[in-house]
């Protein structure tokens, strides 16, 4: 009953691309607009700390505006496209196994005010459509880390020393994927996977929907 209502309101109020502002198909992110999103090749982008991190797209262009209408500008609703990139992606390099999704986790304090981890609302959409399991206890932030774009590589290193925590009794014992908006040094990946190796969590994959660097 709700969807219904949901899809009627839409219909009534013609709900706008976010992108190029038509309402023809009454949805934020119109087929035309997404069909303009780019992938990179289906390889490992880097390797961070001894594991693969894989990179979907290109921080540019509709992917910036995405990624910075989701976080920023409460656009939660976009959420949903930019999991279905990742997902498309992630079907590319993926395998049999089910994968232990870990969104990069934000401050408490930060996501009070934002009210939302806008990767945590990526991450359930793409748990729903790629039939992973989400994991958003096994790690936490406890410091509140200035925000990574305005920081030189060794000042991204120190910012994040000490910054998680892992409650080891959350894990469910599957290969983690460890999954982020964008990726630019692998600092932040670098940091999770110190910490989840010092509590013998060792089977990790990296996985942003974005880099700045093709």
């Amino acid at each position: 009953m709700l969807e219904r209502l949901v899809s009627l309101l839409d219909w009534i109020y013609k709900k706008k691309c976010y992108f190029c502002r038509s309402s023809k198909e009454a949805v934020k992110m119109c087929s035309k607009c997404y069909e303009q999103l780019d992938f990179l090749p289906a390889k490992t982008n880097r390797i961070v700390f001894g594991k693969n991190v894989y990179c979907a797209g290109v921080y540019s262009k509709n992917l910036q505006k995405l990624i910075r209408g989701l976080k920023y500008h409460k656009q939660k609703d976009l959420a949903y496209y930019l999991a279905k990139f990742m997902a498309e992606y992630f079907e590319k390099i993926s395998d049999s196994r089910v994968f232990e999704v870990i969104p990069v986790p934000i401050y408490p304090a930060r996501e009070k005010k934002r009210k939302y981890n806008h990767m945590n609302i990526v991450g359930e959409e793409f748990c729903r459509m790629t039939s992973n399991i989400l994991n958003t206890s096994l790690i936490k932030r406890i410091k509140d880390t200035k925000p990574q774009y305005k920081l030189k590589r060794n000042e991204r290193i120190k910012n994040l020393q000490n910054a998680f925590e892992v409650n080891k009794s959350n894990y469910k014992g599957k290969t983690l994927l460890l999954i982020d908006d964008i990726c630019t040094t692998g600092s932040t990946f670098e940091e999770m996977i110190k910490e989840l190796n010092k509590n013998g969590i060792t089977d990790i994959v990296c996985f942003a929907a974005t880099t700045p660097f093709e």
